[in-house]
């Protein structure tokens, strides 16, 4: 995670460990990593204005302990996502890898553009 958050080596990190279910089965698990010096005002979940949010999207088996958490076949794909956000001042505040089972999963992307210079008329 170090190099995807773009910190020192051994920089304190938090993680937030995530298993979702649907119904009785595990859905989803997600490691989220952020810098520990972040206080709780400046967590990416709790501040709009993100400037940046990569996601990429891989199709591979799971580990063995993924397997076991989600309870599913070591031969079954999974969906990995890894997702890097940035603040408006370019600094990473959030490295996060998901993964879902192949057989369960959905993805929607969305994407919303924007014009500069464009502003509302008076």
């Amino acid at each position: 995670m170090i190099p995807l958050l773009k910190v020192p080596s051994r920089t304190p990190l938090t993680e937030f460990l995530y298993l979702t279910h649907q119904s009785e089965s595990p859905h989803s698990l997600a490691r989220i990593y952020v810098p520990q010096d972040l206080t709780p005002a400046e967590l990416p979940w709790c501040r709009p204005g993100w400037a940046d949010t990569r996601e990429t999207v891989t199709a591979r088996l799971p580990t063995p302990e993924e397997a076991s958490t989600l309870r599913i076949s070591s031969t079954l794909a999974v969906l990995a996502i890894t997702r890097v956000s940035s603040d408006t001042t370019g600094r990473v505040v959030e490295a996060a890898r998901l993964v879902l089972p192949g057989d369960r999963a959905n993805a929607l992307f969305i994407t919303h553009h924007t014009t500069e210079g464009r502003g509302t008329e008076g």
